[in-house]
């Protein structure tokens, strides 16, 4: 399937709101089925039945702590009863490949007449027997990972633009600042104030249904569509809030998150953390004290613009409430910066942080 036809299989399965049956096999929780996650806190309604053998028979609330009464299901042939238009895969493993022991869950998607939809490297587009098989059913595949064929190299042009950037950054992957930049976005616009949302990973495109995946791009462009986002955003947006990834400290992901600072040149960062986690995951480097963050970033952004971490968004999902108390009070002590887990107790405080920068003008320098 060339890159035309993929690009108009994924406008035609995005129009109108649909009904996933979310494929999450073995990895239901809370960190390794982010985008199952996300679609069940932010997007009430979309996610009609997950399918896990593991917890078959609970609800997302019951594995989860939230999300309600969605069912959790052994089979696909359960999930159909719940009435889904398409299938989601769930996760994102490291490496982005469709496990081996998906393929027929896919296939038979497909035969019941569901679109199927992943955020994986792998693209289905590209995969010859599932484009035979959806062509045969008059089914589309969606790539939530796929990119333009060609982008621009940046030029900081960012900097010419009146409106204010906001850019979540980490002390390692997978730690919420899709999360934390969602959240924020949310509390803004409770508070009357419209800020944009810019995705740049696969979880965000789809509660967005619009993006670009950075960690897609051929490394020369990743600032480029880093920029290119900011600027499209700033069309219609004062306050712009982009979504990190990885983390400047991560073996694996440091490349795509110097570009996305690069490209965004944020004058405001919110740096995300989760206080249980010592070491970067799937790896023994341990994490710096988070002042040494806040350096870094800061340091790292400052050649091309001044910009300042201005508050923190810590990830305390597995922390009982006085354990996450004391770790929110203990960062900000060590920061002295306005601090809280958004999820947990909402994004007030990062919006107030956020909202003292603002000016008639936008954020004062």
């Amino acid at each position: 399937m060339s890159d035309s036809a993929a690009e108009a299989g994924i406008l035609e399965a995005r129009r109108g709101p649909r009904r996933f049956a979310v494929l999450v096999e073995g990895s239901l929780g809370v960190l390794d089925a982010k985008t199952a996650v996300a679609l069940l806190r932010y997007a009430p309604g979309a996610a009609c039945a997950l399918i896990d053998t593991m917890h078959a028979g609970k609800t997302a609330q019951d594995v989860l702590g939230f999300g309600g009464p969605v069912p959790v299901v052994a089979t696909l042939a359960e999930a159909l009863a719940h009435g889904p238009d398409a299938l989601l895969v769930g996760i994102a493993p490291v490496g982005g490949q469709l496990p081996a022991a998906w393929r027929p869950v896919l296939l038979a998607a497909l035969d019941r007449g569901l679109d199927v939809w992943a955020g994986l490297h792998a693209f289905l587009a590209d995969d010859p027997e599932l484009v035979a098989r959806a062509r045969a059913n008059g089914r589309a595949l969606v790539d939530l990972r796929r990119v333009p064929a060609t982008l621009p190299v940046a030029a900081m042009r960012v900097r010419e633009v009146g409106a204010r950037v906001v850019l979540t950054v980490g002390s390692d992957c997978n730690v919420g600042k899709m999360t934390a930049a969602w959240e924020v976005v949310q509390e803004l616009a409770r508070r009357g104030q419209t800020a944009a949302f810019v995705a740049t990973g696969q979880t965000g495109i789809l509660l967005a249904g619009r993006g670009l995946a950075v960690d897609r791009m051929v490394a020369d462009f990743i600032a480029g569509a880093a920029e290119a986002l900011v600027l499209e955003a700033a069309r219609a947006h004062d306050l712009i809030v982009v979504e990190g990834q990885g983390s400047l400290v991560h073996p694996g992901y440091s490349g795509v998150t110097l570009g996305l600072l690069h490209g965004a040149l944020p004058e405001a960062m919110i740096l995300c953390h989760q206080p249980s986690r010592t070491h970067i995951r799937h790896g023994s480097i341990a994490i710096p004290p988070l002042t040494e963050l806040v350096r870094r970033y800061e340091d790292a952004l400052a050649p091309l613009r001044p910009g300042r971490v201005v508050a923190l968004a810590l990830n305390t999902h597995d922390l009982d409430e006085p354990a996450a108390r004391r770790a929110i009070e203990d960062a900000a002590r060590a920061t002295k910066l306005p601090v809280t887990d958004p999820v947990r107790y909402g994004a007030g405080v990062l919006a107030d942080a956020l909202s003292s920068l603002v000016s008639p003008g936008g954020l004062a320098p």
